[in-house]
């Protein structure tokens, strides 16, 4: 028998020790909760994953951390009770309180008198607690009379709003509905007026003896709370704003202009509940302010709420870290540090000033192969939108980022710097979608000096040649980001999609007439100009799922394509694609991957495989392991192509066709570890090659023989989830 076949067999007889040992902590009598069944008799209009939340004992599914826990059998100090995870220990008297909360939940939903019964299946250690529910009845609304006080101005609003009441004739009914109603009717009496107003006015009464079959509704609107007495009453009335003082503490120098813009309550207009919500949310937006408490002081007897803001300040300063580390089975090492320092309140007005400094360091020990690249940046936010008055926005207002950037890149094959700077806006609409627009972009790349190898490369490839020169890059962009949680770390499910634009050139192509023609390209400056247009769309879902939302299995799909025209040939490097890395293809360094199913080229001694249109999935397993530390198990597929032949001599083999798109898909898998400290991650990811395009016919499928020899792995170590 070989070494491999012994480690497969070696590793199957220790899954399965592991999968058979989940019980042995049990002790006499006790059992471990395997599954909740729920059977529903009586109509298929409710879905059974509504009736799980009210189960009370919640089974946890098979994982090796519950074998590792068994391991410890009776010893309640063992170190493997600590790493592993217990099972779920039955209990009957938890199964009582299930039942009570379904039937109390159907009674809510407006399924009266229903019934809920449970059968159990023992298999051994192991017991199943099947809920069988049959449903009662269900009252559909014949009539619905309002009862409201004979008050003038209230009156007349209450009639106004009747054709917005939630709850309907020929409704069943439920006290769900008659809630919501509740909510949402205080909440627009609030609106336009009527500070006091809340859900306690209202009630309601059912008639179901009439016609048994049906339930004739009454709402009343009253002058007391529910459950008060009825002399206590006093008659609704419309509110306005009176004086309005913020405060904060004398050491935090915030300009009070600022102040009095981002407050939209005005003394003298009509109480709205939006408007102090709009309020809390502008204070809330400034960065430098970490808590705003804000306190409504009403005054019955000239029904005026005066308003009392107190903000509580941040730190002003601060700064961050980000480290990632790659290696591969070349031997290429490659560290990517950086640091940046923040002032959130720089001419106090919660002004953000963030200035950072970020390498690129690449080597192969042993050799002359290394690349350096080092950057520093200056970014200003403002938390408003410049030459727009504040009126204009809401509860959220757009900010105005500055940015300055420089970038510094030494490669065998050249030496070049690249100046940037943009202006745009940056928001967000109804707390989910997020966007940038960029109406100023630009970029100057400057060519300092270049081997004589890659000079004499390119001289023999002149479509390529374009895209190693100095240029001039001005044009604009943006992003678009909808997502159901913009948390930094999101503790359930979610997902999200991005659309990223570019362009540049257009405009400066209108001055080409005027522009000086240098052999068919228009120059400024003495420098060619890029035209292109450039998008990309990303989407992701996470689940979360298993005890406590312990485990997550999380997807990215994205796509993204750039179409160099006009006074361009191809797109300039710094804005084409590429694949690899440890936020990509993690069974490849960055870079190294594709175009289709090209070679390596072996004229960029660190790798620099780029191509105009890329296509790219991915789908983690993520799971708790104890402590802190998580894993991963992982798998990515995707590739770069181009749409056009670069080189004189090229073979097609980038090119994006149909007849070898499948074949020119690379693939890899791998394991992961991470480190959660919930305000930052740190992750360790081993990626291996199960598809290499790049490789003859025959050979690109990679099995685990390979995994370990050149070209077949590639560790990353970073910070933050991949996706």
């Amino acid at each position: 028998m070989d070494r491999k076949t012994l480690a497969i067999l070696s590793l199957s007889a220790l899954i399965g020790a592991a999968s058979c040992s989940t019980t042995r902590v049990l002790g006499e009598g006790e059992y471990r909760l395997t599954k909740n069944e729920i059977e529903i008799s009586g109509s298929d209009d409710l879905p059974t994953s509504e009736l799980q939340t009210y189960v009370k004992q919640k089974p946890r599914s098979w994982s090796p951390l519950m074998s590792i826990y068994n391991w410890s059998g009776k010893d309640e100090n063992s170190l493997l009770r600590k790493i592993g995870t217990p099972p779920t220990v039955y209990d009957p008297d938890l199964v009582g309180v299930s039942m009570d909360n379904i039937r109390r939940h159907l009674d809510y939903i407006g399924w009266y008198g229903s019934y809920v019964d449970t059968t159990t299946s023992v298999s051994g250690k192991k017991i199943k607690v099947s809920y069988l529910v049959t449903l009662g009845k269900r009252y559909p609304i014949s009539s619905l009379t309002y009862v409201v006080p004979e008050d003038g101005e209230f009156t007349q609003d209450f009639w106004a709003d009747t054709v917005n009441v939630s709850v309907k004739p020929g409704m069943y009914l439920s006290e769900s509905d008659l809630e919501a109603e509740t909510v949402r009717g205080a909440s627009h009496f609030r609106e336009i007026g009527y500070y006091a107003f809340n859900k306690s006015y209202y009630s309601f009464e059912a008639d179901t003896l009439t016609d048994p079959s049906k339930a004739a509704l009454k709402m009343y609107v009253n002058e007391y709370s529910r459950n008060a007495d009825p002399s206590t009453g006093v008659p609704h009335r419309k509110y306005t704003f009176g004086n309005v003082d913020i405060y904060h503490p004398k050491t935090f120098a915030f300009r009070e202009k600022v102040l009095r813009n981002l407050n939209t309550i005005h003394p003298g207009d009509t109480y709205c509940e939006s408007t102090v919500n709009n309020t809390y949310s502008r204070l809330s937006g400034i960065r430098v302010i970490k808590g705003v408490n804000m306190e409504m002081i009403p005054d019955d007897s000239l029904h005026r709420v005066d308003t009392r803001v107190e903000l509580t300040p941040a730190s002003l300063m601060g700064a961050r870290g980000n480290f990632e580390f790659s290696v591969n089975s070349s031997g290429l090492f490659g560290i990517t540090p950086e640091v940046s320092v923040y002032h959130k309140n720089i001419f106090q007005g919660g002004e953000w000033l963030n200035v950072g400094v970020r390498g690129n360091f690449q080597r192969k020990p042993g050799t002359e192969q290394k690349s350096t690249e080092f950057g520093v940046s200056a970014s200003l936010s403002i938390p408003r939108f410049l030459f727009l008055p504040y009126r204009l926005f809401e509860a959220s207002l757009p900010r105005t980022d500055i940015t300055l950037a420089y970038n510094y890149q030494n490669r065998p094959e050249y030496r070049r710097s690249i100046l940037s700077t943009s202006y745009g806006y940056t928001g967000v609409h109804k707390k989910k979608l997020y966007y940038r627009v960029y109406p100023l972009q630009l970029n100057l790349v400057k060519l300092y000096s270049m081997a004589d190898f890659f000079r004499e490369y390119l001289g023999m490839n002149p479509m390529l040649n374009s895209a190693y020169r100095s240029h001039f890059d001005l044009g604009l962009g943006g992003t678009l980001l909808y997502t159901t949680d913009a948390s930094p770390a999101p503790q359930g499910s979610y997902h999200y999609a991005r659309l990223t634009v570019a362009t540049a050139g257009n405009l400066l192509s209108l001055m080409n007439p005027i522009l000086k023609d240098d052999n068919g390209t228009r120059t400024i400056f003495g420098l060619p100009y890029s035209q292109y247009v450039k998008g990309e769309i990303q989407l992701g879902k996470t689940w979360r799922f298993g005890n406590d939302d312990t485990q997550a299995f999380a997807t990215r799909f994205l796509i993204g394509a750039g179409y160099a025209y006009g006074n361009s040939q191809i797109m300039p490097f710094e804005q084409q694609f590429y694949s690899g890395g440890a936020s990509s293809l993690r069974g490849w360094r960055a870079r190294s991957v594709g175009p289709g199913l090209s070679k390596m080229d072996s004229t960029f001694v660190i790798p620099a495989q780029t191509g105009d249109f890329k296509l790219e999935a991915n789908a983690e397993w993520r799971f708790r392991l104890f402590w802190k530390l998580d894993g991963a198990l992982f798998v990515d597929a995707g590739n770069v192509w181009t749409f056009k032949a670069r080189t004189a001599d090229d073979d097609q083999s980038g090119l994006l066709r149909g007849s070898t798109f499948l074949e020119s898909i690379a693939a890899d898998w791998g394991l992961g570890l991470r480190l959660d400290f919930k305000m930052i991650l740190v992750r360790i990811d081993t990626g291996f090659v199960t598809h290499d395009p790049s490789r003859d016919d025959g050979q690109r499928w990679v099995g685990p023989d390979g995994w370990f020899k050149k070209g077949g792995f590639a560790l990353h170590f970073g910070v933050g989830y991949p996706f």
